[in-house]
C-alpha cells in the first residue's frame, strides 16, 4: 500500500498541476488588445533629424520610438522607480502586490498600486482604469499574456510609446520634443526624472499648468534615484536647481509645403527621409520671413537651394508663412507656374554660342527692329547701339536676345528647356519670340533645373528630394564651353549694394507687368533661386528682380554655406580671344534679317518723323539728316529734288498738299525714307 504521506503529496502535485494548467488556459484564452499602435507620420532630413511630424487621427502627438532612441539614464530611472524587478518577473510582481495590499490594509486606502510596467502597458493598450479591482485583474491577465508573447524590450518599447505626458502628448519622444524641444537621445538627469514622474499623474503635473507640482514630482523621483544608486546625491541636488520650462515647445514644422506634398504623394508611408539639410532649411525659412519684413504685406516669397553636383534639394521654402492671410502663405510658390522674365536669356545665349551664331566677344546691335510686326523694347525703352554679346547679356537687353532667338527658333528653345528637365507651359498657341523674354510659364523648380545644367557644364541635372547616391549624368543641354562662357559672363554681373563680392554667377528677372521678380545663381557647388511677388499674380508696381530678389539671393548663399565654391575653370576647347581675333563671321552678328536691315551708320531722316503732318510753307519742308556718308541725294515720291548735298539740315522744295514720301540716299547707296502729309 502507498503510504498516506506519499498519496497526499501525489494529490497535491496533481492539484497544483491541474491548477497550473487551468491558469495557463485562462491566460491563453485572454483577448489580447491590438499591439499595433498608430504613430505620427514623420518627415526627416537627410541626417535623420525631424523636419515635421503630423498628429495621429485622434489628435494626439504620438511619435514612434524605441528604447535604443532614448537616453539610457531615463530607462534606468524608469525601471528603478516603476518596476525594479521588471526583467525578472513574468508580468506580475508578487512582492509588489503583497506590499501594496499590506499598505492598503494598514492605511485604509491605496498607497501604491503594485502595478508592473507590463500591467501599465496592458492598461494603456486598452485605455483601462487603474484603481478598480476588476480593472487590476484584467490588467494582470493581459500582462501575463504579454510576457508570453513579447520580449521585455518589446514591452518596454510599448510603454515608451504609450505613456501619457499631459494634454495630447503620448510617448516619451513626443514628450521630450514637447516639453524640452529636443529628441530624448540625450537628456539631463532633471529632464529624465521629469519624464519618469509625469505619466503618474499627467494632467496634475503638467508644467504649463501645474509647474510646482511638476517640480515636486521630479524631486521625488530624484530622491528615489539617490536611494536606488542610479544617480549620486550631488547629481540629484544639481538637477533640482535646473529650471522647468512652463510651456510646450512647438513641434517641428519645417518645409511644410514640401512635407505636405510628400504625404499626398505617398499617403501610406509613415516615415519619409528627404534630401533636405535641416539647418539650411531653417536658415532660409528665417531669411524668407526677414526679407518680407519691410515689404508690402501682400507679397510672398519662395527660396530653393540645391547641390547641383548631386541634384539633391537642400532647402525648399514655399512661402514666408504657412497660413492664410494677405500673403496667402498656404500657396507653395516653388510649384506655381509664373513668367520667368529675363531668367531664360542665359540659355538663349548658350545655344547661340553652340550654333556658331555668336561668341561672347561678338559685336551685336541693340537698335530698333521689327519681326513681322513684333517690335521688342528694352525695359528702360533705351537703345545702346553696338556692344559685345557678353555685355548685352550682363545688361539683360531684350533686342539682342530676340535677334538670337529668331535665328535659333522658339521651338528649338522650348525643346532645349525640356531637355534640361523643365516643363514650360505656353498660355496659348505656338511658341513665339517672346518666350525668350518670359512669354512662357515655368516654376521655380524648373529654373533650378536649368541653372543646375549651366552649373554642371551644360548637362541636365535630375532635381531630387531623395537622399542617396548621385544620379548618372543627364542629357546634354549645351556644350561645356558654352556653359562656361555663360557662367563667366554671369559671374561678372556686379553684386547688389552691400552684398559680398563672391563671384556668384547669377541672373535677375522681372516679368511683364512687374508680377514676378526673380534672382537665380550658382557657384561651383550650389544653385539658389529666389522669387518674390504676389501669390495671386497681380502686379507689384515698381518691383524689379535686381532690387527685390537679388539681395535675398546673396544672403541665401551665405546661409547655405560659409563660403562660396569657385566656379570650374574653362574646358580646353573654350575659345578665349578678342573680337578682332574671332573668325570674320563671328566678329559681328548680322543674322538672316541683316540683308533687310540698314547698317547702324546708314543715313536717317531725323526730321520730319515718319507719319508726321507738316504745315506747308512757300520755301518747302525743312529736312534734318543724321549719319550716312555725304554727298546726299534727296527725293520726293521717287523724283530727285536735290543732289550733291553735304549739309545735314536742308529745305526741300515740296509745297503741294497731300501725302508724300521723302527719301535720302548717301554716297554709299544706303537709304532711308519717311511718309509725311503736307497741309
Amino acid at each position: 500500500m502507498i503510504p498516506r504521506a506519499l498519496f497526499a503529496l501525489a494529490c497535491a502535485l496533481l492539484f497544483v498541476g491541474g491548477a497550473r494548467d487551468a491558469v495557463d488556459r485562462w491566460i491563453n484564452a485572454t483577448d489580447l488588445p491590438p499591439l499595433l499602435v498608430e504613430t505620427s507620420k514623420e518627415v526627416r532630413a537627410r541626417d535623420g533629424r525631424l523636419l515635421r511630424a503630423y498628429m495621429v487621427d485622434n489628435g494626439l502627438w504620438r511619435l514612434n520610438v524605441s528604447a535604443t532612441q532614448v537616453d539610457q539614464r531615463l530607462i534606468d530611472m524608469l525601471i528603478a522607480y516603476e518596476d525594479k524587478r521588471f526583467y525578472s518577473h513574468g508580468g506580475i510582481d508578487g512582492l509588489a502586490m503583497l506590499r501594496a495590499g499590506a499598505q492598503a490594509v494598514r492605511h485604509g486606502r491605496v498607497m501604491s498600486g503594485g502595478s508592473t510596467l507590463t500591467m501599465q502597458v496592458a492598461r494603456l493598450l486598452e485605455d483601462g482604469t487603474t484603481g478598480r479591482w476588476a480593472g487590476k485583474l484584467r490588467q494582470a491577465r493581459v500582462a501575463l499574456l504579454l510576457e508570453r508573447r513579447l520580449s521585455k524590450v518589446d514591452i518596454l518599447n510599448l510603454y515608451l510609446l504609450l505613456a501619457p505626458y499631459g494634454g495630447n502628448i503620448e510617448g516619451v519622444r513626443a514628450a521630450s520634443l514637447g516639453w524640452f524641444g529636443k529628441e530624448p537621445t540625450r537628456l539631463t538627469p532633471a529632464q529624465a526624472a521629469l519624464l519618469v514622474a509625469l505619466p503618474q499623474s499627467p494632467e496634475t503635473r503638467r508644467p504649463d499648468r501645474h509647474l510646482q507640482a511638476a517640480i515636486k514630482a521630479r524631486g521625488r523621483v530624484l530622491a528615489r534615484m539617490v536611494t536606488a544608486g542610479v544617480v549620486s546625491r550631488d547629481t540629484a541636488e544639481a538637477a533640482e536647481t535646473e529650471p522647468v520650462t512652463p510651456q510646450l515647445h512647438p513641434f517641428p514644422r519645417l518645409a511644410p509645403h514640401l512635407t505636405d506634398r510628400m504625404l499626398a504623394q505617398f499617403p501610406d508611408q509613415r516615415q519619409h527621409v528627404l534630401s533636405l539639410n535641416r539647418d539650411v532649411q531653417a536658415n532660409l525659412e528665417n531669411l524668407a520671413m526677414d526679407a518680407l519684413q519691410t515689404l508690402d504685406p501682400s507679397l510672398s516669397i519662395a527660396i530653393m537651394a540645391m547641390d547641383h553636383r548631386s541634384g539633391q534639394v537642400m532647402a525648399s521654402v514655399g512661402s514666408a508663412s504657412y497660413a492664410e492671410g494677405a500673403r496667402q502663405g498656404f500657396v507653395d510658390m516653388t510649384q506655381a507656374v509664373r513668367s520667368p522674365g529675363s531668367t531664360l536669356k542665359p540659355l538663349v545665349y548658350g545655344m547661340s554660342f553652340d550654333q556658331g551664331l555668336a561668341h561672347p566677344e561678338t559685336v551685336i546691335a541693340d537698335r530698333p527692329i521689327s519681326f513681322d510686326g513684333y517690335a521688342p523694347q528694352n525695359f528702360d525703352g533705351q537703345f545702346r547701339g553696338e556692344l559685345r554679346v557678353a555685355d548685352a547679356l550682363r545688361q539683360s537687353l531684350n533686342i539682342p536676345v530676340i535677334m538670337l532667338t529668331d535665328e535659333i527658333g522658339p521651338a528649338r528653345l522650348m525643346a532645349t528647356m525640356r531637355r534640361a528637365g523643365m516643363q514650360p507651359d505656353l498660355p496659348v498657341g505656338q511658341a513665339g519670340l517672346a518666350v525668350a523674354l518670359g512669354g512662357v510659364g515655368v516654376t521655380l523648380e524648373d529654373l533650378m533645373r536649368m541653372y543646375a545644367a549651366l552649373a554642371q557644364g551644360g548637362k541636365a541635372v535630375d532635381l531630387t528630394y531623395e537622399p542617396g547616391p548621385s544620379p548618372a549624368n543627364g542629357a546634354r543641354v549645351i556644350s561645356r564651353s558654352a556653359a562656361w562662357h555663360i557662367g563667366h559672363i554671369l559671374s561678372g554681373i556686379p553684386a547688389p549694394p552691400g552684398a559680398p563680392q563672391n563671384r556668384v554667377a547669377y541672373k535677375t528677372g522681372t516679368s511683364y507687368g512687374h508680377r514676378d521678380t526673380w534672382a537665380i545663381g550658382y557657384d561651383g557647388a550650389h544653385v539658389v533661386g529666389v522669387w518674390i511677388g504676389r501669390a495671386d499674380g497681380t502686379p507689384v508696381p515698381g518691383a524689379f528682380g535686381a532690387e527685390l530678389a537679388a539681395p535675398v539671393l546673396f544672403q541665401a548663399f551665405q546661409r547655405v554655406a560659409q563660403q562660396t565654391t569657385p566656379l570650374d575653370p574653362p574646358p580646353p576647347e573654350t575659345i578665349m580671344v578678342s573680337t578682332a581675333q574671332l573668325p570674320q563671321p563671328l566678329q559681328r552678328f548680322r543674322g538672316r534679317r541683316a540683308v533687310f536691315l540698314a547698317d547702324s551708320d546708314a543715313p536717317k531722316l531725323a526730321f520730319p518723323p515718319n507719319g508726321a503732318m507738316v504745315s506747308r510753307s512757300d520755301s518747302g519742308v525743312v529736312v534734318k539728316l543724321r549719319d550716312g556718308v555725304p554727298p546726299f541725294t534727296v527725293l520726293a515720291n521717287g523724283v530727285p529734288l536735290l543732289n550733291g548735298v553735304y549739309r545735314r539740315e536742308i529745305t526741300v522744295p515740296l509745297i503741294e498738299a497731300g501725302f508724300s514720301e521723302l527719301s535720302v540716299i548717301d554716297a554709299q547707296g544706303r537709304a532711308d525714307r519717311v511718309r509725311i502729309e503736307l497741309r
